[in-house]
């Protein structure tokens, strides 16, 4: 049965806005809630429609009059899958306020949480391949993988109490296409890509277009549990750069690190230690049970998806000349 009444947090950023905007041309699902502390971009707000922005901080306990005065029944957490790790947001706190809202107000029956891969952890030791069931293994102590899993943790939290609803955490990884700005999206964008000598990491990639189908039907269909979204086939850092038609420079640990700060300073590239982590260990999701219970299949490969982000990369550049690396 379609929902009545839908809250989308992180509106103003392309997985939660362009769900906004698929779900108002819906006219079964009856109101939705566009929510995030700075309002979209105008042609981003035209698309969403009959959609009603409302502009809150999720630290704030304003959201929890704004889940009961609408009577929201389904809740979808769109934040973490793009989250910027130069972005300033505090996702942590902002998830702990969401769900004591939700957990006050017995409208809601259906939470879907947008997740990352990056909770698996990127080590040596890794094993080629991560399931659902796998932990969290080799967290840092600060960063985006920590707020990933503590995030997470919260979220299972919120299931034992309240079993009446159902929970969906969707653990994406690496989203890239021609429109969504990324972590990675930026990285592969420099003019030269420093790298990490001697290591050479594989990358398994979901298309925008396939993520936002997951979390369109994730919204709209009751399949609680976690599930790991991503493309069939991995593509190296090595061919990934070729495919970019970019120069890689592979660097000593210490001195991509140096780089990595100086990039994150300078704001051209999210370049941090977790990143340098991925780049050097790769990362490989199942994603077995996406096809099997979640009954979903995606469209795009990794190499496709990569593809299509650079040749989407590539068009920008000659239609915009003053095109910046990392412009939303």
């Amino acid at each position: 049965m379609p929902s009545s009444t839908v809250l989308v947090t992180g509106a103003s950023r392309f997985p939660g806005g362009q769900l906004v905007a698929r779900l108002a041309a819906d006219s079964t699902i009856d109101r939705i809630l566009a929510v995030d502390t700075v309002p979209p971009r105008r042609d981003l707000l035209r698309r969403m429609g009959r959609a009603e922005f409302v502009r809150v901080d999720l630290r704030n306990p304003l959201i929890a009059k704004v889940i009961s005065t609408a009577k929201v029944d389904t809740v979808v957490h769109a934040v973490l899958s793009d989250y910027p790790r130069d972005s300033g947001e505090h996702p942590v706190i902002g998830t702990m306020q969401l769900l004591a809202a939700c957990q006050k107000s017995m409208a809601v029956t259906r939470l879907v949480v947008t997740s990352t891969g990056a909770v698996y952890g990127a080590s040596a030791l890794a094993q080629a391949v991560f399931t659902e069931r796998d932990e969290p293994k080799g967290v840092p102590a600060s960063g985006y993988v920590k707020d990933a899993v503590e995030l997470e943790g919260y979220v299972r939290a919120f299931a034992r109490r309240r079993e009446d609803v159902d929970v969906t955490v969707l653990r994406f990884t690496d989203i890239l296409g021609p429109r969504i700005d990324t972590v990675l999206s930026r990285y592969f964008s420099l003019p030269v890509v420093p790298t990490v000598l001697g290591y050479d990491g594989r990358m398994q990639l979901v298309h925008e277009q396939d993520a936002l189908a997951v979390l369109e039907r994730a919204t709209r269909e009751r399949l609680p549990g976690v599930f790991n979204v991503g493309g069939d086939g991995v593509l190296l850092v090595s061919q990934a750069i070729r495919r970019m038609g970019r120069i890689a420079i592979p660097l000593p640990r210490p001195v991509a690190a140096t780089l990595g700060r100086l990039l994150c300073s300078a704001q051209l590239a999210d370049y941090s230690l977790e990143h340098i982590q991925f780049l050097s260990f790769g990362r490989v999701l199942d994603t077995t049970r996406l096809r099997t219970e979640f009954c979903f299949v995606p469209r795009w490969t990794t190499a496709q998806a990569f593809d299509d982000y650079a040749r989407g990369r590539a068009l920008a550049q000659r239609c915009l000349p003053g095109f910046a690396t990392g412009s939303r």
